[in-house]
């Protein structure tokens, strides 16, 4: 985890938080990606408020972050003193100790693929009304098609990355492409997150599309499908 007495915050990714900070009737935000090894990296934090928040849930393995993480879907938490947040004890407690108020908790997901998750704040109660729930989400899913790009090794994203010998990841990305609805260079760049994040190479990942144990319908989540 970073040191959260440096500065600046918002090198080097500030620009990834001022897009919700833009947007949306928030006081902070903080964007993290986990890595192939279920490592975690912070991103940006517009505020040491927002950083706080990111390592609390980090360092107690507790809070909304993780259920975004497992479930595909936001958390919005208009008030971190009702009771419903008792269902993250530990992170609940410790919140109550920050400036928040209010916390909002969406994926960053590309396709099927979750990489991580942006974290919004207000020092106030605060409801978010549907259509910014939906921007949120739409600025979280333009976030994480920016990191997947720029965070992936060699960065290579286009057709001509793959020699032609191997058709497995052709057939694969062509899959993809249906599954996600996507073009064929964000397909690939699906196939090339997922075998990232799991430490597994290209051409197995797109073995398992091939054979349907592994599928990338946004509904599915990149799930594994009757692979026990």
């Amino acid at each position: 985890m970073p040191d959260l007495t440096a500065a600046p915050w918002n090198a080097p990714h500030g620009d990834l938080c001022a897009a919700f900070l833009q947007e949306l009737p928030i006081d902070g935000a903080a964007v993290s990606v986990f890595g192939g090894s279920a490592a975690e990296t912070l991103m940006c934090a517009s505020d040491a408020t927002a950083g706080r928040l990111d390592e609390l849930q980090y360092d107690l393995g507790d809070g909304p972050r993780w259920d975004v993480f497992r479930t595909h879907l936001p958390v919005v938490i208009p008030d971190l003193t009702a009771e419903g947040v008792r269902s993250w004890p530990a992170f609940s407690e410790a919140a109550t100790r920050t400036e928040a108020a209010a916390f909002f908790v969406f994926p960053l997901l590309a396709g099927g693929l979750v990489i991580g998750v942006a974290e919004l704040y207000c020092t106030s109660p605060r409801e978010l009304s549907p259509a910014q729930v939906s921007r949120a989400a739409q600025i979280a899913s333009r976030t994480a098609w920016t990191l997947l790009r720029g965070l992936l090794p060699g960065n290579e994203t286009g057709s001509a990355a793959i020699p032609l010998a191997r058709r497995e990841i052709h057939q694969a990305t062509g899959m993809v492409l249906v599954q996600t609805d996507s073009t064929a260079d964000e397909a690939l760049l699906l196939l090339r997150g997922h075998a990232f994040a799991s430490g597994r190479s290209l051409q197995d990942t797109a073995l398992d599309v091939v054979s349907r144990k592994l599928d990338f319908t946004p509904a599915a989540g990149a799930a594994e499908t009757g692979s026990q």
